[in-house]
C-alpha cells in the first residue's frame, strides 16, 4: 500500500549530518511545517548504516520514509552511505535527498549516479535555507506517494 497525503501517517525523516549547527536549522525547518514529521539524526555515515540496519544501538530504530543526507561526513562519505543504501534491497525504495552545502559538478553527478532521488544545496541564509527544507517535507508529505 502507498502512503501520501491523504494518509494520517506522520513522515519518518533520518537527518545524517555531522554539523550540529545545520541539523538544528533541518530539525527546526522540518518540526515548523504542519504536520510535523518524526525526526531522528545521525552524526555520520556509519551511523547513518547502523541505523537503517538496526544495528547496535540503533535494534529498535524505525525505518525512515526519508532520508536527508549531508555529503561531507567522517568515517564514512555521503557517497558511500547513498551507494550502499541504493544497493540494498530492503532500503533502495527510501528517498534519498542530498541537502550539503557542495555546488561541484562531480558531486551533483555523482549522487544522481548513485540514485539520490534529489540534490538540494544548503541556503547560506536562514530563510533560504528553512524554506528549502520545508519544500523538501511538503513534497515528501503532502505531494509524492511513497510505498510502505
Amino acid at each position: 500500500m502507498a502512503t501520501n497525503a491523504t494518509s494520517d501517517r506522520v513522515l519518518d525523516v533520518l537527518i545524517v549530518d555531522d554539523d550540529d549547527a545545520d541539523t538544528l536549522m533541518i530539525e527546526e525547518a522540518l518540526l515548523a511545517a504542519a504536520p510535523p514529521p518524526a525526526v531522528h539524526r545521525v552524526a555520520d555515515g556509519s551511523e547513518a548504516m547502523d541505523y537503517l540496519l538496526q544495528r547496535g544501538a540503533y535494534t529498535d530504530a524505525t525505518r525512515p520514509d526519508l532520508i536527508l543526507l549531508d555529503l561531507n561526513m567522517p568515517r564514512m562519505s555521503g557517497h558511500e552511505v547513498l551507494a550502499a543504501v541504493k544497493s540494498n534491497d530492503a532500503l533502495k525504495r527510501i528517498p534519498v535527498v542530498v541537502l550539503t552545502t557542495s555546488t561541484a559538478l562531480p558531486d551533483i553527478t555523482a549522487s544522481y549516479t548513485r540514485h539520490a532521488n534529489a540534490f538540494v544545496t544548503k541556503p547560506m541564509d536562514l530563510d533560504g535555507f528553512e524554506e528549502a527544507v520545508q519544500k523538501i517535507k511538503n513534497f515528501y508529505n503532502d505531494v509524492a506517494i511513497l510505498p510502505d
